[in-house]
């Protein structure tokens, strides 16, 4: 493989977890209740493909932070159930460990968002 070919590689079997994993958890194959209303939100794979950090989200208005942990938990528990199910789906010859991360995206968007704003104030308040 040429240089550069590897992360293009692991972007595009990123993309393909994120879609199978959608899949079964649309089909509800993990029946654990942590992982109702669980949405994947990002998939990142290592270069040589031996991990994958999944990134759920909840399609709930509020989540509190244990709910938060019920659902990377429930994930986790059934890590090895999706696994065997991707490896029909993805076609490599090594499955990747997945491993299950809140995504922090939204809160870290809505703080910053907030604090431009309060800098916003300040400076015109200022004037």
């Amino acid at each position: 493989m040429t240089p550069g070919t590897t992360g293009r590689r692991a972007e595009r079997i990123a993309e393909r977890i994120k879609v199978a994993l959608m899949e079964l958890l649309l089909r509800g194959v993990v029946r654990d209740p942590g992982a109702k209303d669980v949405y994947i939100t990002a998939v990142q794979v290592s270069d040589d493909l031996s991990h994958a950090r999944v990134y759920i989200r909840l399609l709930r208005d509020s989540v509190s932070p244990a709910d938060q942990r019920a659902a990377v938990d429930a994930l986790g528990r059934a890590s090895g159930f999706l696994r065997r199910e991707l490896a029909s789906r993805l076609e490599v010859k090594h499955q990747p460990e997945i491993r299950f991360f809140w995504d922090e995206g939204m809160e870290s968007a809505s703080r910053i968002e907030e604090l431009l704003a309060e800098i916003s104030r300040e400076g015109g308040s200022r004037s």
